[in-house]
């Protein structure tokens, strides 16, 4: 016993807390050198009859009152009026913080999956817009433009007057085999009346002009 307590002593002057295994725990509590236990999880804060204070473990996922036992205490030795053995309650918040702590990684990592998945999303749209506009129908109460109104024209008549027919009657041609026209390409600087003439077609035809401005 006096070994004990010169060994402690010595400890608590070279150090503020003193490391004991659980076999030391055990014969400090049995020379009542140790008068008081707080056990907070597997770790175990002990303090002395001295004041000072040390600290062990014990094996995880096993009672603290049976690992004693197992080293030869008594209940008797173990009694409340001899050691006070007390168990620190979980905080609940701490959990939470811990389980938060292993979380927050993924979560940041599939807030940044999302963020690119996201804004690719948004480019691939913008790409499969590019170029497409809103296109306005020319209201059925406008008077209808033909080639009469377009002076200059007579060259573009006979360009288009097969245009003009299709569009008039498609199915004379598609019975016969005859392919759908892609469209017709007018060049000419600003001003010349390309528009015109496309509503000129139209008005030919009795068909509905669009308007589309390309962007």
């Amino acid at each position: 016993m006096l070994l004990f307590y010169l060994r402690i002593f010595f400890l608590a002057k070279n150090s503020n807390q003193v490391t004991l295994s659980i076999n030391q725990v055990a014969d400090g509590i049995r020379d009542r050198s140790i008068v008081s236990i707080l056990e907070d999880g597997d770790n175990l804060t002990l303090t002395f009859a001295n004041g000072t204070q040390g600290v062990s473990t014990k094996e995880s996922d096993s009672d603290l009152i049976q690992q004693l036992l197992q080293y030869g205490l008594t209940p008797d030795q173990l009694n409340p009026t001899r050691v006070a053995i007390n168990v620190k309650t979980p905080n609940q918040w701490t959990d939470v913080l811990t389980i938060l702590g292993y979380l927050l990684p993924f979560i940041l990592l599939a807030g940044m999956f999302f963020f690119i998945f996201r804004s690719a999303r948004g480019s691939n749209n913008s790409a499969m817009s590019f170029g497409k506009s809103r296109a306005r129908i020319v209201n059925s109460d406008r008077p209808v433009v033909t080639f009469d109104d377009v002076a200059g024209v007579e060259e573009a008549r006979e360009e288009l007057k097969e245009v003009v027919e299709f569009l008039r009657e498609p199915q004379k041609f598609i019975s016969v085999g005859a392919r759908i026209p892609k469209g017709v390409l007018l060049v000419g600087a600003p001003g010349t009346g390309k528009t015109l003439i496309a509503k000129a077609i139209a008005g030919e035809a009795g068909v509905p002009f669009f308007s589309i401005f390309w962007v």
